[in-house]
């Protein structure tokens, strides 16, 4: 029997938060999507998330500034960053801040798949029950 782990993902993008809740689902994930950083963090779901994905450049709260305040919260949610517009200041602070993966939109789908599974390895949040 299939265990759902929760993936969130955090863009202000609609149509890549629809794109990545379908991907997600059709991996046998739950999804919650959000339209801002501030959504996210408001969420009572937030401690169940075994894996984020999230923009980098969003209004308000970046996707660094939003890994930044997880982290700031005593949570350890692996997390994606994806970007429009990569450069290597940002994937440097990214990585060096413990950031899983930094992706390049649009996103190579087999990329993602690998780094979300990574991720789910790190929680220990197991794809399936015994």
């Amino acid at each position: 029997m299939m265990k759902k782990v929760l993936v969130s993902v955090v863009d202000d993008d609609r149509f890549f938060r629809d794109s990545m809740c379908r991907l997600m689902r059709s991996l046998g994930h739950t999804v919650d999507v959000f339209s801002s950083a501030a959504e996210f963090l408001a969420s009572p779901r937030l401690p169940e998330t075994a894996c984020l994905i999230a923009d980098i450049h969003m209004p308000g709260m970046t996707g660094l500034e939003l890994r930044r305040s997880i982290i700031d919260t005593g949570l350890a949610i692996p997390t994606i960053l994806v970007t429009a517009f990569p450069n290597d200041v940002d994937r440097a602070r990214a990585l060096e801040d413990g950031v899983l993966c930094y992706l390049r939109k649009p996103l190579d789908e087999e990329h993602l798949t690998r780094c979300v599974r990574e991720a789910l390895t790190l929680t220990g949040s197991p794809e399936e029950e015994p």
